[in-house]
């Protein structure tokens, strides 16, 4: 089969966005205070879904906004709210994306990082609209003091919320392990989303050598490394939390274009072509797979004729090794076939154990390949974790 080699980013786009989003509400991420939220609640920060406008939509308050948006400041201050990540991690960047945000997004922003040992009690309920902290959520925060935590990103200049400025990224080499955000939008104004890109830490002292869990899980520090085709859903969706909302919440590439114009199958029933799409992970430990699950839930007419998992087991030197190679090839041999290629069916839960695996140790990377493309919702891998660890 025909390879295709690894997208490169489109232009100006950091490497930390193939990682996972460790603030979204689909990985359990949460605002659990907000100054104000007059036009549009903070919540909306944290949606998986990218923002949209919807120029006819009003509420009692103004203008409908998918984001966060808070009324023009007429008092001291500046507006600022609390993120309780749902996967605490290591952050690597983040995208304050201020879409349809034109004539009213925050012109300055920073953000500062906690990692707090008991989640707060705090919480956000009901509808927000029209809505502004009260006496006693403000003397309920204040206990955090968020104003003295460490500085990710510095007050720094928004850019407006047009379709080629509306991405404003931010890179960090914060070292520590984070569990709780402040953002600061300064004065006030709108920003419709915060994508938090990073790899969920797992404390690992905790599971012994005799437990099984999902290796790869985003929970448990899984994350994409690489990948040929993410069109319409991107890799990492493939280890959030739960089984998939839908379609978007799975990895699903486009349609390749090297397809025979007449398709046949083998004696297995798999078809035979040149082409097929992969996407590498790099799993939250190194460990002994003992069961996987493939799960095409939603893919009904899109979902990949067959698949096949290579895996690997790789120091920190090797990964660099292959992540400035885009993968595009195996220097050390490395990669090994630990589930041959299976036929695979529409929305529908596929497992293999036993027999159907080759084994032979411990892994710490995987490869999933499909062929000729389509789509996956969810990808489980479940073993045993090994003394042997990834540090990155």
């Amino acid at each position: 089969m025909a390879d295709r080699k690894a997208l490169e980013l489109i232009s100006g786009q950091p490497d930390f966005l193939q990682f996972n989003d460790l603030a979204c509400e689909t990985a359990g991420g949460k605002v659990i205070f907000a100054t104000d939220e007059w036009f549009a609640p903070a919540r909306n920060l944290l949606k998986q879904e990218p923002p949209e406008f919807i120029a006819s939509a009003f509420t009692e308050y103004g203008k409908w906004m998918d984001g966060w948006e808070t009324r023009r400041k007429r008092r001291p201050g500046h507006d600022w709210c609390i993120i309780q990540l749902g996967v605490p991690g290591i952050i690597h960047g983040l995208d304050v994306d201020t879409s349809f945000f034109t004539g009213n997004y925050s012109p300055f922003v920073s953000v500062q990082a906690a990692s707090l040992g008991e989640a707060p009690t705090l919480a956000l309920e009901g509808d927000r609209i029209g809505k502004a902290a009260s006496e006693s959520q403000f003397q309920a925060v204040a206990m955090l003091h968020s104003e003295l935590w460490e500085e990710l990103i510095p007050v720094t200049e928004l850019k407006p919320g047009y379709y080629d400025t509306c991405h404003n990224y931010f890179s960090t080499t914060y070292p520590s392990r984070v569990t709780h955000l402040r953002l600061n939008m300064y004065p006030d104004g709108g920003i419709a989303r915060l994508r938090v890109y990073g790899v969920g830490q797992k404390d690992w002292s905790c599971v012994t050598t005799k437990d099984e869990v999902d290796l790869v899980a985003l929970v448990n520090g899984g994350v994409c490394l690489g990948y040929s085709d993410a069109h319409y859903g991107h890799p990492r969706n493939m280890i959030g939390l739960g089984r998939s909302a839908n379609m978007g919440d799975g990895w699903e590439t486009a349609r390749r274009l090297d397809r025979p114009k007449i398709l046949e199958v083998d004696v297995n029933g798999i078809l035979q072509v040149p082409g097929y799409e992969w996407a590498v992970l790099r799993l939250g430990h190194p460990g002994v797979i003992s069961q996987i699950e493939i799960d095409t839930n939603h893919f009904k007419g899109n979902f990949p004729d067959s698949c096949k998992i290579e895996a690997c087991l790789l120091t920190p030197e090797e990964e660099r090794e292959y992540i400035s190679g885009r993968w595009s090839s195996d220097p050390g041999k490395k990669w090994r076939v630990i589930l041959p290629p299976q036929k695979l069916k529409a929305h529908h839960r596929h497992f293999y154990s036993g027999d159907l695996l080759a084994l032979s140790g411990p892994v710490s990377h995987m490869r999933l390949v499909i062929a000729p493309d389509g789509g996956v919702s969810r990808l489980r891998l479940w073993g045993r974790p090994t003394s042997t660890r990834h540090t990155s």
